[in-house]
């Protein structure tokens, strides 16, 4: 594939990913603090992102499963946390998912709580999937030909 085939191809992956949805505007804005001093500042971010919800997500799947004293303030303060890191890198089903937890939170329904958490955690893997997808073929294509190469 040459290079210009295959940052369109790169493009293209790029607009699927909000075309599905699954990414919004600060993805963007994340990559124009991109430069040549840190190439890779989106996928490091993303990657950290990865490492440090997949802690959330285990405390929050313990908290569901205290379903006899389910403490929905800290379920709350969780989820809260996990939409922040979320809404930064622009994670859009993730972060409307877990918005829909916190509604659920708020009304103390555990069910809803869980059937959300469940869907949410989908929605998290299926973005990890597509994204390591992207940026393994970003690495392979090398930088754009409008970005300034390193000295």
């Amino acid at each position: 594939m040459d290079r210009n085939h295959s940052h369109r191809h790169l493009a293209a992956m790029k607009q699927s990913l909000f075309d599905q949805g699954l990414l919004d505007e600060q993805f963007i804005q994340l990559e124009e603090l991109q430069d040549d001093a840190n190439p890779n500042f989106v996928e490091e971010i993303v990657t950290l992102y990865y490492r440090d919800s997949s802690r959330l997500i285990s405390n929050i799947d313990q908290a569901l499963k205290e379903r006899n004293s389910m403490d929905f303030n800290k379920l709350d303060t969780l989820m809260h946390q996990f939409k922040g890191s979320s809404s930064s890198i622009g994670a859009k089903k993730v972060k409307a998912e877990c918005n829909l937890f916190r509604e659920y939170c708020m009304a103390g329904n555990a069910e809803g709580c869980i059937r959300s958490f469940q869907q949410l955690k989908k929605e998290y893997a299926a973005l990890k999937k597509k994204l390591e997808a992207y940026f393994q073929f970003a690495r392979q294509s090398g930088p754009s030909e409008t970005a300034c190469r390193p000295k």
